[in-house]
């Protein structure tokens, strides 16, 4: 399950992180966008329960220095020796330009250098190296983690994928169908042994389709007009589907791009209906090759009406079905 869950202060997350292990979830991921940072969900969830599995997806490669980046690394893996996953990647202009004021500049040299110099410093080496993206200098850390998190890497196209299979401990895969999983998966190649496929998918657990759809509606407009996650699906063949939406939002047109958007693709990317039908849709994506599912909870006319106990509620139902023994499937 993504962290911290929407509507939940964090001081209230004890309850909502002992829920989902009780209910068969086996990890919590968070993020890092502009809401909390990716750290303080999972301290706290190293803290409070102590069974769950905790990973960032992702931090972003600009907005820390290389030697903080490591730190933060470390200090998870060190409050959750074993149980900590690293996941970073490129984030976007908007994320790293202009919120955080950073030059978003060859995003792929810099996700790689940062992979490299990340593995060499979490094993506690001396990093004394001049990148291309940037120059450490005898860089080491006080409290390197006894036990190194693995590395997973934010990957789209091709380039980054391979990369991944290449250098990383897995991959995060987000903003795509369960359809699209064994394409994405093939232009990776040949992976490490362990070698991971994560990936973030968005749940709408409402029969209300017309909330979800336009929520989904929101999203998709928001997102996959970012030029890296517009890249990405036209690489998927998606030009036919999204062109007309694309077209609208460059000419300013924003309720026109959100109209543009047919309802089989909301359906595809945002899972709707009963907690049951989103869990089957999950299912799906385990099936297509995801190892580490990751809900992402999106708002409902019934959590916003219902407060913590329908939250609670709703939890139970999108976990592991019992005969799953908790397994990862409902993570």
């Amino acid at each position: 399950m993504t962290v911290p869950l929407p509507g939940v202060p964090l001081a209230e997350h004890a309850t909502v992180y002992a829920a989902l292990d009780r209910v068969g979830f086996t990890d919590v991921w968070s993020s890092e966008v502009n809401g909390t940072d990716a750290v303080t969900p999972l301290a706290l969830a190293a803290a409070w329960q102590p069974r769950l599995r905790l990973g960032t997806a992702v931090t972003p490669v600009f907005t820390r220095g290389p030697g903080l980046l490591a730190m933060s690394a470390a200090s998870l893996a060190e409050a959750a020796p074993g149980r900590f996953s690293l996941g970073i990647g490129a984030s976007s202009p908007t994320v790293v330009r202009d919120w955080n004021a950073v030059p978003f500049t060859e995003p792929f040299r810099r996700t790689r250098d940062m992979l490299r110099f990340l593995r060499a410093a979490l094993r506690g080496e001396t990093v004394d190296e001049v990148y291309d993206t940037f120059t450490v200098r005898r860089f080491r850390l006080e409290r390197p983690p006894a036990v190194p998190p693995p590395i997973l890497l934010a990957a789209l196209r091709p380039g980054m994928l391979r990369l991944a299979a290449a250098e990383a401990d897995g991959v995060i895969l987000n903003w795509l169908a369960a359809e699209d999983v064994p394409t994405v998966v093939a232009a990776a190649g040949e992976r490490r042994p362990g070698f991971e496929v994560a990936a973030r998918i968005f749940v709408c657990p409402t029969e209300d389709a017309e909330h979800a759809r336009a929520l989904g509606r929101r999203l998709i407009t928001s997102y996959l007009t970012v030029p890296a996650y517009a890249e990405f699906h036209r690489w998927l063949g998606r030009e036919p589907v999204l062109g007309g939406m694309w077209r609208a939002w460059a000419a300013g047109d924003r309720r026109g791009a959100g109209a543009a958007v047919p309802d089989e693709l909301v359906d595809a990317l945002v899972l709707h209906g009963s907690p049951e039908a989103c869990r089957a849709g999950v299912r799906r994506y385990a099936e297509a090759g995801v190892d580490v599912p990751v809900l992402a909870l999106l708002p409902t006319p019934e959590l916003t009406a219902g407060g913590a106990p329908a939250l609670a509620a709703l939890v139970s139902r999108l976990g592991p079905p019992p005969s799953d023994g908790g397994g990862r499937a409902g993570s």
